[in-house]
């Protein structure tokens, strides 16, 4: 009933404030731009500092609104318009299944008894968030509601614990079976109060939820960075983090296949089980969408069951906007801190003034090939383009840099592969003035097949063989079949070549402080985007200018 009563209040409030924020059904070619000359995004690590400045109109847009207490201030604010969607957001706590405890199946499941996910939705989220036991966010068509629920009940937990042979000392804390010692402290690693204030307040009380039932866990507060760097080289006990996932379920894969568990890579937990190995197989190389549903659906149901995480909760997204600008897009699926409002606002006033956008913690690295960092991507997502993009309203396909694209299923029997047959666009120029064609995609997908890299890893594994038999034709031949492969392909960021062919070492490249060697005012962040990279000043901003050479699809 509290699930039902949360939903209910979550949705009343998207459908009041997505309507002040103009969301609804709009055209994309009448999207055009970029509008702006000048893009500065501006570093406010504190949420305080954050909402200050966007009331004061230092701040044009503010998104990732997460206390409840803004969101009802700032509706309340006549120089704001604020925006909801329901995206694919999804808070977790990670174990190590490396090391002991955590290898142990029935502590995990004891751990997601322990924590009361409802009561911490209901504490700290005002019915903004709703509790979760999937491993897909609600707002994913491949969802599945029938998992194994380890409803919240201490008690329930200690007695699976005792059945299992677990032991209490005398100040209360776990015995392993067959042990004499009790369990360790441990370190529950998260962001720190500062940068993220929430998730600092949830690690706390899972620490606390978890100490309830003997398990001595204490939080330790890393910046993000640092703490990725922890968790890349599985120097840990246990973490929590957010994901904002994609529209295909094929992150199951990522996140779970024992194949991902590599330095850098996005199992991080470190989860090997040869059965469900089987089933994300299934997934990952599915044929058509019944078969990708189905893989989905069960490889769900079994991670319940092994618990490699405490799925929390799933977020709604919450986005800021100072009155005076026109041009924002929003939609009951994407709130207003997105690229394609970036590209089309503009100040309702006719004039000319840079963006000040909302920036909420530092780039780590800069580097395309080697950051997995969302702040980085804030960043990169504005340089680098990819084949295809997502349409904001219906989350389908739309083309970027390719106009238009084919996918052909080629051989027979256990030789059948996919074939992607990709047309890119005419006229299109890197920043330095170079034209994008072909051989750049060829060269950004061998590239990152040759070194492994692991945040393209997964998408470029099963290349077989890349042709580009002209200027404006691409095609890559797969190993194998799979639903996925155009979305694997197809979404990820083209380098140019003239740049990679420089690159000595992709891990340790920062092209942000190289200068460009050609071009002045340019680094080597050169990409085909709609803003133009031109300087990063720690503490303070990043600073873009307008590409004027970038063109929508449909309006060259």
């Amino acid at each position: 009933m509290f699930r039902t009563k949360v939903i209910l209040a979550a949705f009343a409030a998207m459908a009041i404030i997505s309507g002040a924020a103009g969301a609804g059904v709009f055209d994309l070619s009448a999207i055009s731009g970029p509008k702006a000359s000048d893009l500065y995004m501006v570093i406010y690590r504190d949420p305080d500092s954050q909402i200050l400045a966007l009331q004061k109109g230092e701040l044009d847009v503010l998104g990732d609104i997460t206390r409840p207490v803004d969101v009802e201030r700032l509706s309340e604010n006549p120089d704001v318009t604020l925006s909801i969607s329901r995206g694919f957001h999804l808070f977790f706590m990670g174990f190590n299944l490396r090391q002991e405890p955590w290898n142990d199946m029935t502590l995990r499941q004891a751990a997601s008894m322990a924590v009361p996910s409802r009561q911490i939705v209901r504490d700290i989220f005002s019915g903004y968030s709703e509790p979760l036991s999937a491993y897909l966010p609600p707002a994913s068509p491949y969802y599945e509601p029938d998992v194994k629920v380890w409803e919240y009940s201490p008690e329930g937990a200690r007695k699976l614990l005792k059945d299992a042979g677990w032991k209490w000392s005398a100040d209360g804390i776990l015995i392993p079976p067959g042990k004499n010692a009790p369990l360790k402290p441990f370190r529950l690693l998260s962001p720190t109060a500062q940068v993220a204030p929430t998730t600092a307040e949830v690690s706390e009380r899972i620490a606390g939820a978890l100490k309830e039932i003997g398990i001595p866990v204490s939080v330790e507060p890393l910046d993000f960075s640092m703490m990725m760097k922890r968790l890349d080289s599985h120097d840990f006990d246990l973490f929590v983090m957010a994901w904002s996932l994609s529209r295909d379920p094929d992150s199951l894969f990522a996140f779970f296949h024992s194949s991902m568990d590599v330095r850098g890579g996005y199992n991080i937990q470190g989860l090997h089980d040869d059965s469900l190995d089987k089933v994300l197989e299934e997934l990952r190389f599915a044929p058509d969408r019944a078969t990708a549903e189905n893989a989905a659906r069960r490889s769900q149901k079994m991670l319940s069951e092994l618990a490699p995480w405490i799925p929390v909760y799933s977020r709604y997204m919450v986005t800021a906007v100072r009155k005076g600008w026109n041009g924002v897009i929003s939609t009951e699926k994407t709130s207003a801190d997105n690229m394609w409002t970036l590209i089309n606002m503009e100040p309702a006033s006719g004039g000319r003034r840079p963006v000040m956008w909302c920036l909420s913690d530092e780039p780590r690295s800069l580097n395309p090939l080697g950051t997995g960092s969302a702040y980085d991507w804030q960043v990169l997502g504005l340089i680098y383009d990819s084949l295809i993009a997502i349409d904001p309203e219906t989350l389908d396909d739309t083309p970027w840099l390719a106009d238009s694209w084919k996918v052909e299923t080629a051989g027979e029997g256990s030789g059948r592969h996919t074939r992607l047959i990709f047309n890119l666009r005419e006229g299109i120029r890197w920043h330095d003035g170079n034209p994008f064609s072909s051989k750049d995609v060829k060269a950004t997908l061998e590239f990152l097949k040759k070194n492994e890299i692991p945040r393209y890893f997964d998408s470029v594994r099963d290349i077989e063989k890349i042709e580009a038999p002209d200027a404006k034709t691409l095609i890559v031949t797969m190993k194998n079949i799979s639903y996925w492969h155009l979305h694997n392909i197809g979404g990820s960021p083209v380098f140019p070549a003239h740049i990679l062919e420089n690159v000595k070492n992709w891990e340790t490249w920062q092209p942000a402080s190289e200068p460009h060697p050609s071009q002045k005012g340019l680094t080597m962040l050169v990409g085909t985007g709609p803003f133009i990279f031109r300087e990063y000043r720690p503490g303070e901003y990043v600073h873009f200018v307008r590409n004027d050479s970038f063109r929508l699809p449909g309006r060259d």
